[in-house]
C-alpha cells in the first residue's frame, strides 16, 4: 500500500512542477514593465481562476494528502532493532546507591561567613 502511495505521491509532485512551471506570471504582459493596466495592484490584477490555478488548488491538496499518509505510514510501520542499542538492554541496567559509587556528598556552603579569596596566597 505505501508503495503505491509513494508512486502515486511522485507522480503528483512532478505534474504539480509541471503546472506551475506552465503558467505565466500575473502582471507578466510587456505592458506592466511600462506602467500600464495590472501593475497598478500589488499581486496583479484580480481575475477569476482559470483551469492552470485550480488544477495547481488540487494538485497540491492532493500533495499534502499523501505526504500526511506516508508520514503517518512511516510512522507506525518503524521498527527499533533493540540489539542496536545494548546499553537500553534491562538486563544491562542496573541501579546503584551513591555510597556503592563513592560520590561524595554535597555540603552547603549558604550559611558560612569565611571568605574563599582571603586564602589566596600574595603574589
Amino acid at each position: 500500500m505505501a508503495t503505491y502511495i509513494l508512486v502515486f505521491h511522485f507522480i503528483v509532485a512532478v505534474a504539480l512542477i509541471g503546472l506551475i512551471l506552465l503558467q505565466q506570471g500575473k502582471g507578466a504582459e510587456a505592458g506592466a514593465s511600462f506602467g500600464s493596466g495590472a501593475s497598478q495592484t500589488v499581486f496583479g490584477s484580480g481575475g477569476s481562476w482559470n483551469f492552470f490555478s485550480k488544477s495547481t488548488a488540487l494538485l497540491a491538496t492532493v500533495f499534502f494528502a499523501t505526504s500526511i499518509s506516508l508520514a503517518l505510514i512511516a510512522k507506525n510501520s518503524s521498527v527499533v532493532d533493540e540489539s542496536m542499542f545494548p546499553e537500553l538492554e534491562t538486563e544491562a541496567l542496573t541501579t546503584q546507591s551513591a555510597d556503592e559509587l563513592d560520590i561524595p556528598a554535597f555540603e552547603s556552603t549558604l550559611g558560612s561567613t569565611t571568605d574563599d579569596l582571603s586564602e589566596l596566597p600574595d603574589e
